[in-house]
């Protein structure tokens, strides 16, 4: 059976809604947090498929978190051989990072349900199935596209949202396997500092999440599925 490989960079941001079609698509899933003494020793270039999910850090912070940097060179030597690689958020940026393109705080929180604006190369990408579903968006950091990958789609706060390299690599800013998970609620309680900052409301943002959460959730499920479809091996 093959493999996918799940890497989090906490423990309350995991694959979610993106589960299902992993495992629809055949693959047995395994997971690793970058905290685990065996993280230094994990070659990502093994998993058939790798998925690197999202955290309250940024790429940048290296001083404050060690296995950052190790885990952009074992991303890059996987980007090289071009073995399939979803990344989330973070994963995103790690991506980005990996390829080159510098990662920065964006100065702005960017963070609520909203939809994605598809350009033209998304539109015709997996991401079609996200076209007017608002899903949750929830960071401060972005990158510059790095180069050879293709944008796929923005927002009026940040233009780097979702970027693809041919059929194996996708990167997505934003959020569309929670919706339907109850860590939800954990990331309330625990980066209670970013509804402040963004100067959102709990109580607004726990309904916003139960009406557009299954819709997210679905088309997120139907994206990934696509894509895993479409990947080379």
């Amino acid at each position: 059976m093959k493999k996918a490989l799940i890497v989090r960079h906490v423990p309350r941001e995991g694959a979610a809604g993106y589960l299902q079609p992993i495992e629809a698509a055949g693959y047995a899933i395994e997971r690793i947090d970058v905290a685990s003494p065996d993280f230094a020793d994990v070659d990502l270039c093994t998993p058939d498929l790798l998925i690197m999910m999202g955290g309250p850090m940024g790429v940048y912070e290296q001083d404050i978190h060690p296995w950052i940097p190790l885990q952009i060179e074992k991303l890059a030597a996987r980007l090289e051989q071009d073995l399939p690689t979803l990344g989330v958020c973070l994963g995103s940026q790690m991506i980005a990072a990996a390829l080159g393109a510098p990662v920065y705080p964006g100065g702005r929180m960017e963070l609520g349900f909203a939809p994605v604006m598809l350009n033209g190369a998304g539109a015709g990408s997996p991401l079609r199935h996200l076209d007017g579903i608002p899903v949750l968006h929830w960071h401060s950091d972005t990158f510059d596209l790095p180069s050879g990958v293709q944008l796929l789609a923005s927002t009026e706060s940040y233009a780097h949202q979702a970027f693809r390299r041919g059929s194996n690599l996708l990167a997505l800013q934003f959020h569309a396997e929670m919706g339907e998970d109850p860590r939800f609620e954990d990331w309330l309680t625990h980066f209670w500092a970013d509804l402040d900052i963004a100067k959102q409301c709990g109580i607004a943002l726990r309904q916003d999440h139960a009406d557009h959460g299954p819709a997210a959730v679905a088309a997120g499920r139907a994206m990934i599925g696509e894509w895993l479809s479409g990947i080379e091996n």
